[in-house]
């Protein structure tokens, strides 16, 4: 464990280096994330009755989304661990005292934490200034925050865990482009990236919800925005733990078989 978590702590420094482009992303965000506002105000102003959601708790949806973009997303991947199952160096990972499936683990959750330490406070400190109905809205109470932070660890491990998902499948493929061009649009869908879940068909919504999608980025930011809560509250969080381990088995059980398919030059 000791080993996993230095690699976590060498990725993670490493990573808070790039901080020009954290700026770049914390502009884009912010503008992306004040249009989508401003557009979905003018929708509400005609029927807001209408609408699944509040429009305080849709805000804060958005915001949020936008400041842990880095770290909830379904697309972000390091072409670098690609090229080394696809050119076999992951051969040289492979001669380490370590678990394979750990080290990645850890050096895709620092990559994901670190874009997010240096992304998320400029965006809120400025989304909690602004004035209503864009701004930001505090959670309902402080044990709502608490239940958002154990969401949004849980989700980090489950968007980690499907990250590593797509990369031990390249064992068995010859390229990574036709799986990634799918995957990206369909799992950003399904997991609220580009529209909350509840704006989405009452049928569609039962089977996200049951999916691992559902314990993505959904689950933390309708904690803290309100709309889910009680016992849906604590339906959301074991099926989030349910996905974490169910997902971490299945990642394992790929590189542990894809290893053993592996061939790679001169060997």
């Amino acid at each position: 464990m000791k080993a996993y978590f230095t690699y976590f702590k060498m990725r993670l420094i490493h990573s808070l280096q790039y901080r020009t482009a954290a700026i770049a992303g914390v502009a884009t965000q912010f503008f992306w994330g004040f249009m989508e506002i401003q557009l979905y105000r003018a929708f509400y102003q005609e029927h807001a009755e209408v609408f699944p959601m509040t429009l305080p708790s849709l805000v804060s949806y958005i915001w949020l989304r936008q400041a842990f973009l880095a770290l909830f997303n379904t697309w972000t991947f390091e072409n670098e661990l690609f090229r080394s199952i696809l050119d076999g160096n992951v051969a040289y990972e492979l001669l380490r005292p370590t678990d394979l499936y750990f080290m990645w683990f850890s050096r895709t959750a620092a990559l994901r934490i670190s874009k997010t330490l240096l992304r998320f406070w400029p965006i809120l400190l400025v989304a909690f200034l602004l004035p209503d109905p864009i701004g930001m809205s505090l959670p309902g109470s402080f044990g709502v925050f608490c239940l958002f932070v154990l969401s949004s660890a849980l989700t980090l491990g489950v968007t980690v865990a499907f990250t590593l998902i797509v990369y031990f499948s390249c064992f068995y493929t010859f390229s990574s482009d036709g799986l990634r061009a799918i995957l990206t649009p369909v799992s950003d869908l399904l997991a609220g990236g580009l529209l909350p879940i509840p704006f989405m068909p009452a049928f569609f919504q039962k089977i996200i919800k049951f999916s691992p999608f559902g314990s993505m980025l959904n689950a933390p930011l309708r904690i803290y925005s309100g709309n889910i809560s009680g016992a849906e509250t604590a339906e959301t969080m074991l099926l989030q733990l349910f996905w974490l381990i169910a997902l971490m088995c299945a990642g394992m059980v790929l590189q542990r078989k894809g290893v053993k398919k592996l061939s790679v030059q001169g060997g």
